[in-house]
């Protein structure tokens, strides 16, 4: 079981990731945005951080830099659901493990966690 901090702003798509990977037998914290992410990361260590890359006040992208900066040897997983933005995480490839687009399904983003946190994928 891996401890997966979760940052999403849209509620819905929050719950269900969450929700996923609880289904997983993962322990997953679910918070709002940003800031409320790095509070949860200055009280707890976390194996996974997954991250929506478009969120009011500190972005993904603004959490995936500090994160790497802080906890280098954490995976982040970035989601989006726009086109733009995915390709300003391309530009970041050595510090995220990879950007999974929205819409995804229940699968295909436990599939992304665990093959980032090093579980065999069946």
């Amino acid at each position: 079981m891996s401890k997966i901090l979760v940052a999403e702003d849209d509620n819905a798509v929050r719950t269900f990731v969450a929700r996923a990977l609880t289904h997983k037998k993962h322990e997953v914290t679910a918070v709002g945005d940003g800031m409320q992410a790095l509070e949860a990361l200055e009280k707890d260590k976390y194996d996974l951080l997954i991250t929506d890359i478009v969120m009011p006040g500190l972005d993904g992208i603004g959490l995936a830099l500090k994160v790497a900066k802080d906890a280098p040897d954490m995976p982040v997983l970035l989601m989006t659901g726009y086109s733009a933005e995915k390709q300003r995480a391309h530009n970041l490839e050595e510090l995220i493990f990879k950007v999974v687009t929205k819409p995804f399904s229940l699968q295909q983003i436990c599939a992304a966690a665990e093959e980032a946190l090093g579980i065999e994928v069946d």
